[in-house]
């Protein structure tokens, strides 16, 4: 276990320390060029989230589509993750996690416009689509496709479990000292009951709990920078400053150097906000809509509320409360940001506890849609022949319930490494096909709609 932890995060290091960084960053500026800075209409793509489109095709509304993706973005990578960036990188990881959200944006439209694009009905008359027939519709690229859909499958089972899982049971432990089986085995049967009822249910359940969690978890952020408010401007420049002359964390932790605060600031960014991953264009692909450029936007708007808003509150909250405390010291994501809602009195800790609980269910939720798609492209033909894909799926959603209470037991480190790493092999494929299909996403992309 030792070797393979060591070699995992070797790997990840290898990955974050220059190449996806330089892909990621890429392809976001690349895009925000070709695309005239698809940025500045996310007014109307906020419109458009919560407005009905009738007479479309599709499996859940395009608000569902919306709240199924945010569920599984708006989750640990906001509140762990960003404490993670912190804890490693120092402030100045908080900017670079910010500019990923800004600059992600554009990415996030363009993954999102060519899922519902190339979507396609399968026999059993659902919409199913996403990078892999982007890749195989849009480019011929079979064997890339397969790569992406196999590689979504296994980093489903990080980011979208066993990190997610990790993080509720460590912070209630710390908080509650609840064992952290007992904390799995809730999750683990939660889940298996939504599960039953498949994509709608997922929607339905992601449409009441983003709304009532994200609100929730605002309010919280906002209570703690009033009470920072005299940080508010030292906290700012600090983060600037760190993210460009390599200031260490504050407290002693482990982060310095320009490429560390923006390995970890653009890793978690991406672990947040999922903007190049091609994940949420899998949900996206199922939205009720007969518009990809309509599609594309109400999807970027997630990169907005889920970093922009999101991500940048939970980085001053943090920066601020470490500048307030200088005695606080904690290198772990959960525990750093456990530490920041304690200034919250009585139910600083209940708000932190029921916004990651909600955020860690929602988002296993999500990610187990997407897991799905991705098993069902890799069998579809043979599988649907035999009639038996139904059967394969029921044995992943098996395996998916029992990784959630191993997640909530093992290393943290291990769990976020293994993440990093298929992270950053799912995104490979992806970006490469929105760069490599640019031109159509231009041509075709009518702001105007």
């Amino acid at each position: 276990m030792d070797y393979f932890a060591t070699l995992i995060s070797d790997f990840s290091s290898f990955l974050w320390n220059g190449p996806m960084i330089i892909c990621l960053l890429f392809t976001h500026i690349f895009l925000t060029v070709r695309l005239r800075f698809p940025q500045r209409h996310i007014f109307k793509a906020i419109r458009l989230s919560i407005k009905k489109e009738e007479g479309s095709q599709g499996d859940v509304s395009a608000f569902g589509a919306l709240a199924t993706s945010l569920a599984a973005t708006i989750g640990t990578g906001n509140i762990v993750g960003v404490g993670t960036a912190v804890a490693l990188g120092g402030p100045g990881a908080v900017f670079w996690c910010w500019i990923t959200g800004v600059l992600g944006i554009a990415t996030k439209y363009a993954e999102s416009m060519l899922a519902v694009k190339y979507r396609v009905k399968t026999s059993q008359q659902k919409m199913i689509g996403g990078p892999m027939f982007a890749l195989s519709r849009g480019l011929g690229m079979k064997k890339l496709a397969i790569l992406f859909c196999i590689f979504t499958a296994l980093a489903a089972f990080g980011i979208g479990n066993t990190v997610q899982a990790n993080a509720i049971s460590t912070l209630l432990y710390e908080s509650y000292a609840i064992d952290t089986w007992i904390s799995g085995l809730a999750i683990a049967s939660l889940v298996a009951a939504v599960l039953i009822f498949g994509v709608k249910g997922i929607s339905n359940v992601c449409s009441l709990l983003v709304p009532i969690m994200a609100l929730l978890y605002v309010c919280g952020c906002l209570y703690i920078l009033f009470c920072n408010s005299e940080f508010i401007g030292q906290t700012l420049s600090l983060i600037i400053s760190s993210a460009f002359d390599g200031k260490a964390a504050i407290g002693g932790a482990a982060g310095s150097g320009i490429m560390v605060a923006a390995r970890y600031g653009i890793a978690r960014g991406l672990f947040s906000n999922e903007s190049g991953m091609g994940s949420a264009p899998i949900v996206a692909a199922a939205a009720k809509s007969n518009s990809s450029v309509k599609q594309g936007l109400i999807s970027s708007s997630g990169t907005f509320w889920d970093t922009v808003v999101i991500c940048a509150m939970t980085g001053l909250v943090l920066v601020s409360t470490q500048i307030a405390n200088p005695d606080i010291s904690a290198k772990e994501g959960a525990i750093l940001t456990k530490r920041a809602f304690e200034c919250i009195p009585v139910a600083g800790p209940l708000i932190l506890s029921f916004g990651l609980m909600t955020f860690t269910f929602s988002t296993i939720l999500g990610w187990s849609y997407y897991a799905e798609r991705a098993i069902e492209y890799l069998f579809s033909g043979k599988w649907q022949k035999r009639s038996r894909l139904k059967y394969f799926i029921s044995a992943y959603r098996i395996t998916w319930v029992i990784a959630i209470f191993i997640g909530s037991i093992v290393s943290l480190q291990v769990v976020w490494d293994f993440a990093d790493c298929m992270n950053a092999l799912m995104a490979l494929p992806n970006l490469l096909s929105l760069i490599l299909l640019s031109k159509i996403i231009a041509k075709e992309s009518d702001f105007n709609c």
